[in-house]
């Protein structure tokens, strides 16, 4: 029989014996592997209780997850519900090269237009006259992360825990980067 507690809390009964890296260095890791990435999966909750995973391409910057979409049923998710799950991974499934973050985070789909809309088509590199003349409108979603846990299996190379995490106000640094 399966003990789900058990399993669910492996990590987590790990953390008060763990070699963590600073939260400052974290942050600019993580930031390292966000950066050399381009596509992650966004896990809404959908009104049903089924989960859309929808690979999806980002931007990381303000210390948040930027991503335009068209549409789809992850809009119905984030209607009832701005709890995500936001994961980059890389594609080696080789547990010596393993290296993934997951993000808890906090969603809001920006107004078109507004300036904070402005802004991300302009770091995005985005014309906005080009998007104004597409046929439907470009969405914003924005994931503030409320926690993320970092997992690479390089980090033992720097005398460190495989598995990093930041929340609270460890994630203060990961905005200013």
């Amino acid at each position: 029989m399966v003990d789900y507690e058990k399993a669910a809390t492996y990590w987590t009964d790990q953390e008060c014996t763990t070699n963590r890296m600073p939260a400052q260095e974290l942050c600019v890791e993580i930031r390292r592997f966000v950066d050399a990435h381009q596509v992650g999966c966004l896990a809404t909750s959908l009104p049903d209780g089924f989960v859309r995973n929808t690979p999806i391409q980002y931007e990381c910057f303000q210390g948040a997850f930027w991503m335009f979409s068209e549409g789809g049923l992850k809009f119905r998710g984030l209607a009832e519900n701005l709890n995500v799950g936001f994961a980059v991974f890389d594609q080696d499934p080789s547990f010596d090269a393993l290296a993934g973050l997951q993000v808890m985070g906090l969603a809001s789909v920006v107004e078109p237009w507004s300036m904070t809309y402005m802004r991300a088509l302009k770091h995005r590199g985005l014309d906005p006259e080009e998007v104004k003349a597409l046929p439907i409108t470009l969405n914003l979603i924005c994931v503030r992360p409320v926690r993320m846990d970092y997992l690479c299996s390089d980090l033992k190379k720097q005398g460190y825990s495989v598995r990093q995490w930041l929340e609270g106000d460890d994630l203060a640094p990961f905005g200013l980067l």
